[in-house]
């Protein structure tokens, strides 16, 4: 008699990330295909965490060119083949970044705020993919109304309210206060993937890196 096959292992996946970083997208569809990879052994539910990686940047934004050599001390040389090899990584996992030149990053504690109430509605997965691609694919600026209201309204959400939650403010206070628990935590650097709260993976690592850490996770459990 063939022994029954055990059910799948319950996984909570928290994914702290931003919606203007191109290692999150990265790390986000890498990890989604190992999940595909392990679905008869896993079954994971994603929660995205907040994370700023500016926040204090103005309206207006940055160029891109210019916040990379401030903050990373890259040449403008560097930060294109950068921006080549991030393309190109984000390609072959099914996701088209565009980075075009003259590009500008942003502030996101607004799109932080509608992904904390696409949470509660059950569709924050799909807001956040509907931001990645507004930003990378589209290069359109993710701290504008219109723009995060377009957004949420392809995530399925509705748009008179997701714009009365941006004049509003409303969640703001939870946004802050999910943002310091994870610095508690000591995440200061963006994906970081906690599994079942124990269990750190950082960066946006290949499909087979993630695949591995998961099987080894089910393992010890």
């Amino acid at each position: 008699m063939t022994a029954p096959k055990p059910e799948p292992k319950l996984m909570r996946i928290d994914f702290v990330s931003d919606v203007v970083c191109p290692w999150c997208i990265i790390g986000l569809k890498a990890l989604e295909a190992a999940l595909s990879r392990t679905a008869d052994i896993v079954a994971a539910e994603i929660h995205f965490q907040p994370f700023e990686l500016n926040p204090d940047m103005p309206d207006a934004g940055q160029d891109i060119g210019e916040h990379v050599a401030q903050k990373y001390g890259s040449t403008r040389e560097q930060s294109a083949a950068s921006r080549t090899m991030i393309r190109e990584t984000a390609a072959g996992l099914g996701f088209a970044i565009a980075m075009r030149d003259g590009a500008r990053i942003y502030n996101t504690f607004n799109a932080h705020r509608l992904l904390h109430w696409a949470a509660l509605a059950g569709r924050q997965p799909q807001l956040k993919l509907a931001l990645f691609e507004a930003y990378f694919s589209n290069g359109e600026n993710p701290d504008d109304a219109d723009v995060l209201v377009a957004a949420a309204t392809k995530a399925g959400l509705d748009a008179v309210a997701a714009r009365e939650i941006l004049e509003s403010g409303r969640y703001a206070d939870d946004v802050r206060r999910d943002e310091a628990f994870w610095r508690a935590q000591g995440i200061s650097a963006v994906p970081a993937i906690v599994i079942d709260g124990k269990y750190l993976i950082t960066g946006g690592q290949p499909v087979e890196a993630f695949e591995k850490a998961i099987r080894s996770i089910v393992a010890q459990a």
